[in-house]
């Protein structure tokens, strides 16, 4: 898949952890197999902490971009 394939987008930018992760799993719960959702977080704890939750909850972590005060994160349902 590339990187130009459409993605939902969920801005999480000023949510603190865990809730940041807990409403990244809950929408990826709602998406269909296979979808793509691009999660905007904060750096500092979020970044550090809610990838790695994620590919522990078994999502596959495409990618994390920094873009300059924040971080995009896209994870495949």
């Amino acid at each position: 898949m590339s990187q130009a394939e459409e993605a939902l987008q969920m801005d999480l930018r000023g949510t603190p952890c865990p809730i940041n992760f807990v409403r990244t799993k809950l929408k990826l719960e709602q998406m269909t197999e296979g979808s793509l959702l691009e999660v905007w977080l904060d750096p500092g704890e979020p970044i550090e902490q809610v990838p790695d939750s994620l590919t522990m909850e078994g999502y596959k972590v495409e990618s994390v971009e920094d873009r300059s005060g924040f971080f995009a994160v896209r994870v495949r349902r």
